[in-house]
């Protein structure tokens, strides 16, 4: 696949996993989709860079698990780059420490390999769109089951980055850690969704954060939304 066959208007993908049925079903399903273009495919983490210079695409959908460079450190590399694609972790639930590493590295969030197609056709469309895909059902139990021999000194950290927003982005920030959308934060709030979306920046820039998942993130160490 060539770049000079993507149209402009196409939401570009590269699909990285070790396994190739997965990769199968994955092109399938995004074939399926007029606005998507699956630019290009690999095994292996360690070749996704190269991938992503060469086609520039909008998302990466991303394996954990692979035998040479692992999603984890393919992740952490791409958001390294001056201007990264957005990354969509495929993941299992036996690996949940593994998912929020990811996550804090600046991954817009994580699908459930058993989720089905269309979801993840429309989850590779909100993350284009600069969306972050954050399930707080699934966000819950990742939170649950990390293990808490550092927990409170991680608490102590996320609540002294957390003191340097205002109390407004402080509600924002607590909406978005319970995977609340821009539109029912302003409701809750009495805000404006435009009002919501600058809160939502200044938060990241305050916090120097890519995107939501990290704050919600931020926001669950801080233990200032209930689990469970």
């Amino acid at each position: 696949m060539s770049e000079a066959q993507r149209d402009p208007r196409d939401i570009g993908v590269v699909i990285v996993d070790d396994d190739a049925l997965v990769r199968v079903g994955l092109v399938m399903m995004m074939g399926g989709a007029p606005d998507i273009k699956v630019l290009a495919e690999a095994e292996d983490g360690g070749k996704v860079l190269d991938l992503v210079s060469r086609y520039s695409p909008d998302v990466v959908l991303m394996d954990i698990r692979m035998p040479t460079v692992d999603g984890l450190t393919a992740t952490e590399r791409l958001r390294a780059l001056e201007d990264p694609p957005e990354v969509l972790v495929l993941t299992t639930f036996d690996a949940d420490e593994h998912v929020l590493r990811a996550l804090r590295a600046g991954a817009a969030g994580f699908l459930l390999k058993d989720t089905p197609p269309a979801e993840i056709v429309e989850s590779v469309r909100q993350v284009a769109r600069g969306m972050s895909v954050l399930s707080p059902t699934v966000t819950r139990r990742l939170v649950q089951r990390v293990g808490d021999n550092d927990a409170e000194a991680r608490a102590d950290r996320a609540r002294g980055r957390l003191a340097s927003l205002n109390a407004r982005e402080l509600e924002v920030a607590v909406a978005v850690g319970q995977g609340r959308s821009n539109a029912d934060i302003a409701a809750s709030l009495f805000l404006s969704v435009p009002t919501v979306k600058t809160h939502v920046s200044s938060i990241l820039t305050k916090l120097g954060l890519n995107n939501r998942v990290q704050v919600a993130l931020l926001v669950h160490d801080a233990r200032l939304v209930q689990d469970g």
